[in-house]
C-alpha cells in the first residue's frame, strides 16, 4: 500500500494571471502558501484475476470497473491513463477539508494521485516534474478550465512567489522569511467557510472569455504579487499586506460578475466591520472560503461575528506532496 498526500493552498495575490490565456503574452506571477490541510490518495495492488472487475475506486462513491474507460471519476481515470495503469489497482481518496472550496483541492488530488501511482510503478518525480505532469493531466486530459498555480503549490509546498512563462516553464521562488515573521503572518490569517460550493472550472471558463477585456486589471493583480512579496521580505508593517489584499479583492471582483454574490459581499463587509484590514475570496470565485487579514487582537471579535463551525484554523508553509506510507 502506498499513501501520498498533497497540501491545498491559499493564494494571496496574482490569481488569474496563472492561465496561459494571460501569461503566454504577459507572464504571470502568484504569491501563495501551502497550508496544513491535505488531500490523500491511497494506491494498492488489487488482484483483478479473482474478481469480475479490474479497478476499484473509493471516494464519496465506490466504483468497480472492468476497464479503464468505464471509470466515471475523471481525475482518477485520467491519472491512471497517464500512468499507463489499466488494471490490478485500487485507489482511495480523502480530504482534510471541503472540496470545491477555493483551496485548490482538485489540483491537489491530481498531484497526490500521480505521486501515488508513479511510486506504485517505482517511478519517482521531482516537485517540478510532478507539477508539470499534474498541469498536463488536469488541463489536457481532464480538460478542466483551471490555472497552473494550484498544481505547483501542491507539488512544491512552502510559501512561494511563482512566475509563469508557459505551462511547463515556471519558476518557484521561496519567500525568505524568518520563523518569527512567518508566525506573525500566520497569526493574522482568519479563514471562514461561506457554505457555498462551486465548481472552479465552471467559474473560470466564463472568466477566460473576458481575458482580453481584463488585461489591465490582470496586470495590476500580477504586480500585487510582487508588491506583497516586497511587503513581507522588507519588514514592512503587516497591515499593508492586509490593505493590499483588500485592493486585490476589489480588482478580482471587477473581472466578472460571477466572482462574488450578495451573500459573499455581506460576509466580507461583516469581516471588515469586525476589524479586518482586508481579505479576499479564495479560488476562482462564487463560493468557498473567505480569507480575512486582521490583527490577532481582533480575532476574538471575528470569531463572535462568524459561526465557529465555519472557521478553519490553519498553519502556513506546509510541506509539498510526499509519500507518507509505503
Amino acid at each position: 500500500m502506498i499513501i501520498a498526500r498533497a497540501p491545498v493552498r491559499i493564494s494571496f495575490f496574482g490569481g488569474g494571471t496563472d492561465h496561459p490565456e494571460f501569461f503566454l503574452e504577459e507572464g504571470g506571477a502568484v504569491l501563495s502558501t501551502a497550508i496544513d490541510k491535505f488531500v490523500y490518495t491511497t494506491a494498492n495492488y488489487f488482484p483483478s484475476h479473482m474478481y469480475e472487475y479490474a479497478i476499484r475506486l473509493s471516494y464519496s462513491s465506490v466504483e468497480l470497473a472492468k476497464k479503464i474507460d468505464e471509470v466515471e471519476h475523471n481525475i482518477f481515470r485520467e491519472c491512471l491513463k497517464h500512468a499507463e495503469i489499466e488494471k490490478d489497482i485500487a485507489l482511495h481518496s480523502a480530504f482534510d477539508t471541503h472540496a470545491l472550496s477555493g483551496l485548490g483541492s482538485s489540483s491537489s488530488l491530481v498531484v497526490s494521485t500521480l505521486q501515488a501511482l508513479m511510486s506504485f510503478k517505482k517511478r519517482f518525480l521531482t516537485p517540478k516534474e510532478l507539477a508539470r505532469e499534474a498541469i498536463f493531466v488536469e488541463k489536457h486530459r481532464v480538460k478542466a478550465k483551471v490555472g497552473c498555480q494550484d498544481q505547483v503549490a501542491a507539488a512544491f509546498g512552502g510559501f512561494n512567489l511563482i512566475e509563469f512563462r508557459t505551462e511547463q516553464d515556471f519558476h518557484v521562488h521561496r519567500v525568505p522569511l524568518s520563523l518569527e515573521r512567518l508566525a506573525n503572518l500566520e497569526n493574522h490569517l482568519f479563514l471562514v467557510y461561506t457554505g457555498i460550493v462551486r465548481n472552479a472550472s465552471d467559474v473560470t471558463a466564463h472568466q477566460l472569455k473576458k481575458v482580453k477585456d481584463n488585461i489591465p486589471a490582470l496586470r495590476a493583480m500580477k504586480k500585487m504579487a510582487y508588491d506583497g512579496y516586497e511587503i513581507l521580505t522588507n519588514g514592512k508593517p503587516l497591515r499593508k499586506f492586509g490593505e493590499l489584499l483588500n485592493e486585490a479583492w476589489e480588482k478580482k471582483r471587477s473581472l466578472d460578475g460571477g466572482v462574488s454574490n450578495g451573500r459573499i459581499d455581506k460576509l466580507y463587509k461583516k469581516g471588515l466591520a469586525a476589524g479586518a484590514w482586508g481579505g479576499k475570496l479564495l479560488g476562482a470565485g462564487g463560493g468557498g472560503f473567505l480569507l480575512f487579514f486582521a490583527d490577532p487582537k481582533v480575532h476574538s471579535r471575528l470569531k463572535k461575528t462568524f459561526s465557529p463551525k465555519y472557521v478553519l484554523p490553519i498553519k502556513i508553509n506546509a510541506p509539498g506532496s510526499q509519500i507518507i506510507f509505503s
